[in-house]
């Protein structure tokens, strides 16, 4: 399945670019599923799949609904306890949804797109109208955040066997954790593993949409460095609302000329990643499908064909990579150094901070924070400098004597 994720700066157009995505791919004879939490003009509302086309199928996310559902269901796990400790269950309608419980909302729908429960015979291309650039940017971090926590919380390999659950009890003097207890977190898991497989697959991509513009131009500029921290790739910068650029009228000419001079600057600085299409001004807010017709980006019609899949057609390849210095004879030799590298355009070295803990880079870029588990080799090896040179950061590692195997 091809996924695009369509995100953006906050009020650059990003849900009718998602729709207009949508139905180019449905054009095409794709199967295609479009996810948006926002109301699209002349597409139904309903929270499960409902068809707009004979190809083409919208859902809308409900993160109330799915905030209740989730809660009650947790309470009705821990209803025994509950009733041991005088606790009062609380009631569906009384449940108002917390912050961030929309983007667990997005990861449950990617999670049902992605183990197919909603169609018996899938979808061959799946858009996802995302959060603003920054909020999106940490919903797809955060299935991989979250299975390290129930990794370093629950670890199912410490699990014991049941019937020896009471003597460790009596010997540790506190309660074991409760068998259900792991079995929901190898649930999680297992789910979380499956939203973080379809972010992380070759055949999905980022499609940013922007209005041209200072504010834009700053939040792309930061976000770019995110991106890269996070092995997201991006197939389309779409620069969205773009004016004419010819106009007699002195103000509507002095915002085309600012919106060409960003131009001008996003051509040169997303020249190797996406360069930047433009979709023209409508004029007006669309009223339906016949209008977002209109919006499709220029050549977005064949990204959406292209499968982006490696040659196993797996995952995506890690954003990092290895290099060796002074080991001419592999990474065996005790005196050769191992450099690990991670592309991190845009990156400033005062915003960069970089800390090794255990098996584990700790890696902070400006607001954007990573933890990257190091390769059996490194782990082996003690870090001994790094440096930011032409926006990639080099890590150098030394292997440590006393760990690393020895050579004739």
């Amino acid at each position: 399945m091809r996924t695009v994720l369509v995100t953006g700066p906050g009020g650059a157009g990003r849900t009718t670019v998602a729709a207009a995505t949508a139905l180019a791919g449905s054009r095409h004879g794709a199967r295609t599923l479009l996810i948006s939490a926002d109301a699209i003009p002349g597409f139904p509302s309903a929270t499960e799949p409902a068809q707009v086309t004979d190809t083409l199928w919208s859902v809308r996310t409900d993160s109330a609904e799915h905030f209740r559902s989730e809660l009650l269901a947790l309470q009705g796990q821990l209803s025994g306890v509950l009733g041991l400790l005088g606790g009062n269950q609380l009631d569906g309608e009384e449940l108002t949804e917390l912050p961030g419980s929309d983007q667990l909302a997005i990861l449950h729908s990617l999670r049902r797109a992605a183990q197919g429960d909603w169609s018996h015979d899938g979808y061959d291309l799946l858009v996802v109208d995302l959060p603003p650039l920054r909020e999106a940017l940490a919903v797809l971090a955060l299935p991989e955040q979250l299975r390290r926590y129930l990794r370093r919380l629950l670890p199912q390999e410490r699990q014991a066997a049941r019937a020896l659950r009471p003597m460790l009890a009596q010997l540790a003097g506190v309660p074991m954790p409760a068998q259900w207890l792991y079995e929901a977190a190898a649930r999680r898991d297992a789910e979380l593993a499956a939203v973080q497989a379809l972010i992380e697959d070759r055949a999905t991509t980022l499609r940013i949409v922007a209005e041209p513009g200072p504010a834009a131009e700053d939040a792309l500029r930061t976000a770019r460095t995110g991106l890269a921290l996070h092995g997201l790739r991006v197939d389309a910068l779409v620069a969205n609302r773009v004016l004419p650029r010819h106009s007699s009228d002195p103000w509507f000419a002095a915002l085309a000329a600012q919106q060409e001079k960003c131009l001008d600057h996003w051509r040169e600085e997303w020249a190797a990643e996406a360069p930047p299409v433009e979709v023209a001004h409508l004029g007006r807010d669309p009223q339906g499908p016949d209008d977002f017709v209109g919006l499709t980006p220029p050549g977005a019609d064949d990204a959406l064909d292209v499968p982006m899949r490696g040659r196993d057609g797996g995952r995506a390849e890690d954003p990092w990579w290895i290099e060796e210095s002074g080991a001419p004879d592999g990474p065996d030799r005790a005196d050769g150094i191992l450099i690990w590298c991670l592309k991190l355009p845009g990156a400033v070295k005062k915003d960069l901070q970089l800390v090794r803990r255990g098996n584990e880079l700790l890696l902070t870029v400006g607001p954007f924070h990573r933890i990257v588990p190091l390769e059996s080799a490194l782990r082996r090896c003690t870090v001994s400098g790094a440096a930011l040179t032409d926006g990639v950061l080099r890590v150098r590692f030394t292997p440590d004597p006393d760990l690393w195997p020895r050579t004739s």
